[in-house]
């Protein structure tokens, strides 16, 4: 039974990820919980560690990828920003289309928010749209990422919960 609670717990999470809503996290709590709820339990600490490990990193790669990615097509350090900044404003805000609003809203916000910081600086529009695409490409790079780590992390508690 607890096998399942912590199956649909993580099925949850994967379908969190893409939605801009922190999965990993989720994912790395139910791990922590499950190790100290059910002792005798599969989930050892060696697990808890590598899925916190593995959460740090996709959440690190969300946050960095749209600007590594604005400053690879030429963007400014400031552009960096806009899109981080942009992709946090645009999945909190979302697009008014029901369900995949939030993630059409960070791909939106990292492209506008990369744009407006470097249209800023003086760039040109057509320097200054490459970059937004830049980052654009970077946001959704990293989204694929994260979904992919999210995956590899519920295959990992599964398999060590059945242990």
């Amino acid at each position: 039974m607890e096998v399942l609670i912590l199956a649909a717990v993580l099925l949850l999470s994967l379908i969190m990820i893409p939605f801009g809503m922190p999965g990993t996290l989720v994912m790395f709590a139910a791990a922590l919980c499950y190790k100290l709820l059910v002792p005798q339990g599969g989930i050892g600490w060696p697990s808890v560690v590598v899925v916190g490990i593995l959460m740090a990193i996709a959440e690190g790669l969300e946050w960095t990828l749209a600007a590594r990615f604005a400053k690879k097509y030429g963007g400014s350090r400031r552009a960096g920003w806009g899109a981080v900044i942009g992709g946090m404003v645009g999945a909190f805000m979302g697009v008014p289309i029901p369900i995949v609003g939030s993630i059409v809203g960070a791909f939106a916000g990292a492209f506008v928010g990369a744009l407006v910081f470097e249209m800023s600086r003086g760039s040109g529009g057509g320097t200054a749209t490459k970059v937004a695409w830049g980052a654009l490409i970077g946001r959704v790079t990293a989204a694929a990422i994260k979904v992919a780590i999210g995956l590899v992390m519920a295959v990992w508690l599964i398999a060590a919960a059945l242990t």
